[in-house]
C-alpha cells in the first residue's frame, strides 16, 4: 500500500507561507495540477538568478531537489524557452519564484 503524500497545492502553499515567515518572496508563475503536479522551483537570492530546480522522486521513495534547464549565465531567454518546453511537455507542471537567501537548501527542506 501506497503512503499518503501532500498534494502539490499543499506543498506550494507551505512553501510560500515558510518563504514570507523567513523575510524571502515566493509566488506561484504559473499554477499547474492541484493533486500531483510536478513542481519547479525558479530560485533567486536579492532578484538575481540561482537557477532552475525540480522536485523529483527518489529511488528510496522520498523526494529531491534536482538542478535542472539552463544555467543562469545562459539568460533569460534561455531560460523561458526551457519553461515553454516544459509546459507543452507538461501542462500540470507549477513554476515557483522563490527569492530567498540560499533558496536551493530553503526549497529542499520545506518540500523535500
Amino acid at each position: 500500500m501506497q503512503a499518503e503524500r501532500l498534494t502539490s497545492a499543499m506543498l506550494v502553499g507551505v512553501l510560500i507561507r515558510r518563504s514570507a515567515a523567513a523575510g524571502g518572496f515566493a509566488t506561484v508563475l504559473v499554477k499547474g495540477d492541484e493533486i500531483s503536479g510536478a513542481i519547479l522551483i525558479e530560485a533567486a537570492e536579492r532578484g538575481q538568478g540561482k537557477g532552475l530546480y525540480e522536485r523529483v522522486p527518489d529511488f528510496a521513495g522520498n523526494y529531491q531537489l534536482v538542478r535542472c534547464g539552463p544555467a543562469p549565465e545562459e539568460g533569460v531567454d534561455s531560460l523561458s524557452q526551457y519553461i515553454a518546453r516544459r509546459r507543452r511537455a507538461d501542462p500540470d507542471l507549477w513554476i515557483i519564484e522563490l527569492d530567498i537567501a540560499d533558496a536551493e537548501r530553503f526549497a529542499a527542506e520545506t518540500i523535500c
